[in-house]
């Protein structure tokens, strides 16, 4: 077991031990380190922003703490290049700034002979994408917006390219049709609505909270070519 597979399962072991927590021998024994390697590691983590908290008594010992950040996680190569790929394919998609910026710090935690497999890997999909297919600008405040479920103050274009002023509650996202839009709650409307990302020509935070509401009674079940994403493939009870 190298270093940073054993980072991963020491957080993972922590994780599973919740508040009872392990001390630092138990560690050791555990991965058939010295303690002052554990104390490297149990650093290390820290460092990382895994939340830790060390514990007094004989030994001493560590916490896992709420986690507010993932642990981290080693990838291959091949699982590098799938996220490369999957984020240079959907240039449109939501939280874009923030999956380009966690592919920076996966990048950065790799080996130069990771990078340049996960690069390799990546050069040779080809993938033919509109140019002007970019995210636009003001698409980052929807994103923002919907994560802290607070409303949004949007200028938008219909169709014909008339401009309305109106406050938006962000309910979700969805492609369909060939375009990314934003399903959100009307305030000039009264109603829910799906406002497309590139009509809207600007956004403006605020920190109204909005109103629980339940996405299908407002929308209705999402359409056969645009169903919710999950994060739970593969996830184990």
């Amino acid at each position: 077991m190298n270093r940073n597979e054993r980072l991963f399962a020491i957080a993972e072991d922590l994780r599973g031990a919740r508040e009872r927590g392990r001390t630092t021998s138990q560690l050791a024994g555990t991965f058939g380190v010295s303690q002052r390697t554990i104390k490297r590691d149990m650093a290390a983590l820290y460092a990382s922003g895994v939340p830790l908290m060390a514990f007094e008594g004989r030994g001493g010992g560590y916490q896992m703490l709420p986690q507010t950040h993932l642990s981290p996680v080693p990838l291959t190569a091949g699982e590098a290049a799938a996220v490369v790929i999957a984020l240079a394919s959907q240039p449109q998609m939501p939280y874009n700034t923030e999956g380009l910026s966690a592919l920076n710090k996966m990048f950065a935690a790799m080996t130069p002979e990771q990078r340049a497999m996960a690069d390799d890997a990546a050069s040779r999909v080809w993938m033919r994408t509109d140019a002007s297919a970019q995210r636009p600008p003001n698409a980052g405040v929807l994103d923002d917006a919907l994560r802290r479920k607070v409303a949004v103050k949007i200028a938008y274009a219909d169709a014909d390219g008339n401009e309305t002023r109106r406050l938006i509650e962000p309910m979700a996202f969805a492609r369909t049709c060939g375009h990314w839009y934003c399903l959100a709650w009307c305030h000039l409307r009264g109603d829910g609505r799906w406002f497309r990302l590139d009509r809207v020509r600007r956004a403006w935070p605020t920190n109204i909270p909005c109103e629980p509401r339940d996405l299908t009674d407002v929308f209705g079940e999402p359409p056969p070519d645009a169903m919710p994403a999950t994060l739970a493939l593969g996830a184990r009870g």
